[in-house]
């Protein structure tokens, strides 16, 4: 596909608004929004109004066989995203889904075995990471070598429940997938990325629910012990954050390396400075506060050359399901 040619894309399940971000993010990368499918008429009505560019199309069939369309997009319901992305790509479209990309290891199994028989390009959107420009600015860092070699990354992923805003799949087990499956797959993602570990193994994975005894399926705590070869972690998600706090979640990320440590502060900073995206860098050679507000994520427009060029320089495909399923095996191990 030459450059010149925008991506087109369109939007299939509008269940959580992260779509909101995938989309826009795309579009101001270049890419074309042309539809929109979605069986309920409020979250289409909501779409709709906000990029009323997006035609919309009542069945679903007609977006997967229109050869205009290039890229789906899904933010259904999670149980519902793997059949989605796996009839996206049997009618060559490439796919970026929100996460959790599937909710069982079945689910994921079928979304990889037709990646590779289509050779289509699959993504899922860890936001926490592509769309956090203090991470972004962290893993730069750590690349270039500014803390030697990470051995330790610590991921907290805490959340407001906002629970009388929350639609009824949210709170099933079969529908959501689990508090580990969801929200922890942007930290196993971020672990990957950091730690460049090839096949780190779950040490330990547990899920609570301790203060929503009215929804008894839904858990509301998980934390996670992984190991590598030369790296462990740890991961703490959960839907406590108080309402006083300025933000949807204080979500962290520690990095531990041999000569220094990152701590990023990704939504806000308890010390008092506005807005998000902080970083703070200590190394033998300075403590430094690093303001990340203006930098530039990579993400959007790597993923859309990739579409062009049929290449894996945003994420590749390994690293996508690796993730991915790292997030589900913790999942079923506390489960269990």
């Amino acid at each position: 596909m030459p450059e010149a040619v925008p991506v087109r894309m369109a939007a299939v399940g509008l269940n959580h608004n992260h779509i909101y971000g995938m989309v826009q993010s795309l579009l101001q990368a270049g890419a074309q929004l042309t539809a929109v499918h979605a069986p309920e008429a409020d979250l289409l009505h909501n779409f709709t109004r906000a990029f009323p560019q997006a035609r919309t199309i009542p069945e679903p069939d007609a977006v997967y066989e229109d050869p205009d369309i290039d890229l789906i997009l899904t933010a259904a319901i999670p149980s519902e995203r793997a059949g989605i992305a796996c009839r996206a790509m049997a009618h060559d479209k490439d796919v970026m889904s929100d996460k959790a990309g599937m909710t069982t290891l079945e689910q994921w199994q079928r979304v990889k075995d037709t990646q590779e028989a289509t050779g289509r390009i699959y993504a899922i959107a860890y936001s926490e990471r592509i769309a956090s420009r203090s991470t972004t600015k962290a893993l730069e860092l750590v690349q270039a070598g500014a803390i030697g070699q990470v051995i330790h990354l610590i991921g907290l992923g805490p959340h407001s429940l906002r629970k009388d805003m929350r639609p009824p799949w949210f709170f099933r087990q079969a529908t959501s997938g689990g508090i580990l499956c969801d929200i922890a797959a942007h930290q196993f993602d971020q672990f990957l990325a950091f730690s460049q570990e090839p096949e780190p193994i779950i040490v330990h994975a547990q899920v609570a629910n301790r203060a929503n005894p009215d929804t008894p399926e839904f858990e509301d705590f998980g934390d996670v012990v992984m190991q590598g070869q030369h790296c462990s972690g740890y991961i703490r998600v959960d839907w406590f954050t108080p309402a006083g706090l300025a933000s949807w979640g204080d979500t962290r990320l520690t990095v531990l390396g041999t000569e220094g440590y990152m701590e990023v502060r990704k939504n806000l900073d308890l010390g008092g400075r506005p807005g998000g995206d902080h970083l703070f860098l200590v190394n033998d050679r300075e403590t430094r506060y690093i303001d990340c507000s203006g930098v530039e994520l990579p993400y959007p427009k790597a993923f859309l050359a990739d579409i062009r060029n049929r290449t894996e320089t945003a994420m590749s495909q390994d690293h996508c399901f690796r993730a991915m399923r790292l997030a589900l095996e913790a999942q079923a191990l506390a489960n269990a």
